[in-house]
């Protein structure tokens, strides 16, 4: 190249943004990635605890993209799922029959990004430029360019917003966005615990919000280890982050109702706000939105980052598409055919989340009678257990290529 202009400017470069710039080297797009984050920091150990779910469909992405066999070490395996509603009778069961695989894969935000980073960091089609701020986004029928604080000047055909819920690109943009506050914090820590989890996922709904249980590999020495998200409300969230680890621990064991034993260790707790957004449209002139630009949810169902990870397979495929056409990756046809492909799919999970999210909150003995009703009746009925597994996976609907085995 004679210019430093590239296919794609990608603004955010955390899972979703990096996940992209690697899908699209392997169809031959090259990109600029920036961040303002410094990697070094991100890695560290202790500095983002969390653990995510993988989708059976982001799984193999991870492997169509080559970073799969280095995580694979790192993965707790998801071989059911079970439902309660206050550990009330009605107990809801989600497991593959046999040859139907897992239900997703566990791991460490903390190991995602590193397989990401170094994939990116040998990746001669992506310039990735951390620790940089963007002072200015431009767009025009004629290319994108991001200047950054330091004068530099990235140019590119398309420009992605990729920078989480509080996307400043999709803002100066105009985009408009419906969002709301659920008014509750998810409070997030590791656990170790006496009985083994047997690699299934719990998931107890309280009226303030869910209580989820996690299954994570065991450390080397056996101890058994599980990834808690507790939902609460925003009034109860800084009292529940002050508690001391032996408070926290009884109020722990208490809402698992036995489930793994006796908890053992907690380790370090975060508490982040928890709220709804959905953008009207997730195009504009030469410009994407993905992940949660686009679209935040509830983690009821631990689908944030594989909706976020559908996005990229999806425009990727769009614009792999468009180049064997001969297409500009702005070309606004392809824009159209992605808003049309990601657009009522992320929808339609969102108010699915939410609306689990309003139904579970509901209380009262007769809201709770009503609810185990139901998922008696979904617990009897294959044929919905069977849907509800391949909405777990990410292998229903219109899948892109780059999501399948």
């Amino acid at each position: 190249m004679t210019d430093n202009t590239r296919d794609l400017v990608i603004l955010g470069g955390g899972l979703v943004g990096m996940t992209l710039a690697l899908a699209a080297a392997k169809k031959g797009m090259s990109s600029h990635v920036i961040d303002r984050a410094d990697p070094a920091e991100l890695t560290a150990e202790g500095f983002d605890d969390r653990a995510t779910a993988i989708s059976t469909a982001s799984w193999h992405l991870f492997e169509n993209i080559g970073i799969a066999e280095g995580l694979d070490q790192f993965a707790c395996d998801i071989a059911a799922i079970a439902v309660t509603d206050q550990n009330k009778p009605g107990r809801l069961d989600f497991v593959p029959g046999e040859g139907g695989g897992t239900l997703g894969r566990m791991f460490p935000n903390r190991r995602l990004r590193l397989a990401l980073f170094e994939a990116a960091a040998k990746e001669p089609l992506i310039n990735w430029v951390a620790k940089a701020n963007v002072t200015e986004r431009q767009r025009s029928e004629y290319g994108v360019a991001a200047v950054l604080a330091d004068g530099q000047k990235l140019k590119g055909r398309l420009m992605i917003a990729a920078e989480g819920r509080q996307s400043p690109t999709r803002d100066q943009a105009g985009i408009s966005i419906a969002k709301w506050d659920y008014k509750h914090r998810a409070i997030i820590a590791g656990l170790t615990h006496e009985k083994p989890h047997g690699n299934v996922a719990w998931e107890i709904f309280y009226p303030a919000g869910p209580f989820a249980l996690l299954p994570l590999n065991d450390d080397a020495d056996g101890t058994h280890r599980s990834s808690l998200v507790w939902t609460v409300s925003e009034a109860d969230g800084a009292g529940v982050m002050k508690l001391g680890d032996r408070a926290f621990l009884a109020e722990v064991e208490k809402r698992m109702g036995g489930v793994l034993g006796k908890v053992k260790t907690v380790g370090h707790r975060s508490s982040w706000p928890l709220g709804f957004h959905h953008t009207a449209k997730i195009t504009s002139e030469r410009l994407a939105l993905i992940g949660d630009s686009a679209h935040g949810i509830h983690p009821i169902a631990g689908q944030g980052l594989n909706l976020g990870l559908r996005d990229v397979g999806a425009l990727v495929e769009v614009l792999a598409d468009g180049a064997r056409l001969g297409l500009d990756p702005g070309d606004p046809e392809l824009l159209k055919r992605y808003e049309t492909w990601r657009g009522l799919d992320s929808f339609m999970v969102a108010l699915a989340t939410d609306g689990l999210t309003r139904l579970f909150g509901v209380r009262g003995k007769t809201a709770s009678a009503v609810r185990r009703l139901g998922m008696a009746a979904v617990q009897r009925t294959p044929m919905l257990k069977s849907f509800f597994m391949d909405e777990a996976r990410g292998v229903s609907g219109d899948l892109p290529e780059i999501l399948r085995a």
